[in-house]
């Protein structure tokens, strides 16, 4: 298949394994947005919010975290779960993301296939994974484990990655997918990560998107970054290129219209600015499955 041509649209599903809706087309809460979505009550779809930032606080971000949860379908996305480390499975994280997602009545909970840290050291940062037999049993048992404490399907976004493991002996998508095969669990997947991974390791963004169960996928992730010439940085501050429209579209063609989130964290323009941005995916997505918030937008412009 050419990098034009499209898979079969024939294919595309009306759903997921678990049923989980189509909430449209959302952003990430933001504290620099705050005011304007308490103020104006925009008309936006959904909103998703970093987890780690309001399971250890109080005051006005949990405030406002109330006052949004009550007005907007909420989904959940953490950074600490820490999946793939050797350390034990934090389990007074675990309480605590439960507990959020009880508060918000997230529809969801998703973190990233990776690992943050190792000896209760957290790096802050999401670091790849060794794609081998024994690391996929040690991930899949420990999904396993997170999914039944949290009573729910554990959701994993494909991360950005800058180096890779020579013990490494299958390619990403081969891992992911079994993975979330074995263990049961869903993607949250990140058009443009698989656009900076096949950019920084040389590999097919096609055959990554065309590789992955659709039935599988409950969320997308679009996102700016910075092309250093070299290697792409994963960077979320600014507009997505043409070329993650285009696998975007492609995955779109397979699994049908997913709930579709735009990442922007750094270099935040104005609510609606971000909002705009994160629209430009309705014309990506299939008309015929659009919301009826959607199809009205469509009609009126």
């Amino acid at each position: 298949m050419t990098r034009n041509q499209k898979p079969e649209t024939r294919n595309a599903r009306a759903g997921n394994r678990w049923g989980f809706p189509d909430l449209g087309i959302g952003i990430g809460l933001r504290t620099v947005h705050y005011a304007h979505i308490l103020e104006k009550k925009p008309e936006i779809d959904f909103f998703e919010i970093l987890s780690e930032n309001y399971m250890d606080t109080g005051g006005r971000p949990l405030w406002v975290l109330d006052q949004v949860a009550e007005r907007y379908p909420i989904v959940m996305h953490g950074v600490s779960l820490n999946i793939g480390s050797a350390d034990p499975l934090d389990r007074d994280h675990l309480s605590k993301l439960k507990a959020l997602a009880a508060r918000t009545r997230a529809r969801w909970i998703s973190d990233h296939l990776c690992w943050t840290g190792v000896a209760g050291r957290n790096t802050h940062d999401l670091l790849p994974m060794p794609l081998n037999e024994e690391a996929l049993r040690h991930v899949v048992a420990r999904v396993k484990t997170v999914s039944d404490v949290l009573e729910r399907p554990l959701m994993l976004e494909n991360a950005s990655t800058y180096a890779e493991f020579t013990s490494s002996s299958m390619p990403e998508w081969e891992f992911f997918g079994r993975l979330m095969e074995e263990a049961d669990c869903g993607m949250l997947l990140d058009v443009n990560n698989i656009y900076v991974s096949a950019f920084n390791h040389g590999f097919d963004p096609e055959a990554y998107v065309d590789a992955i169960d659709p039935a599988r996928v409950t969320q997308y992730h679009l996102a700016g970054h910075t092309n250093k010439g070299t290697h792409i940085i994963d960077t979320h501050n600014d507009r997505v290129i043409d070329r993650v429209w285009e696998l975007y579209a492609r995955s779109v063609a397979r699994t049908g219209n997913v709930a579709t989130l735009l990442e922007w964290d750094a270099d935040i323009p104005s609510f609606d600015e971000v909002h705009a941005e994160a629209l430009k995916a309705s014309s990506h997505r299939r008309p015929e499955m659009n919301s009826r918030r959607e199809k009205t937008v469509a009609r009126a412009s």
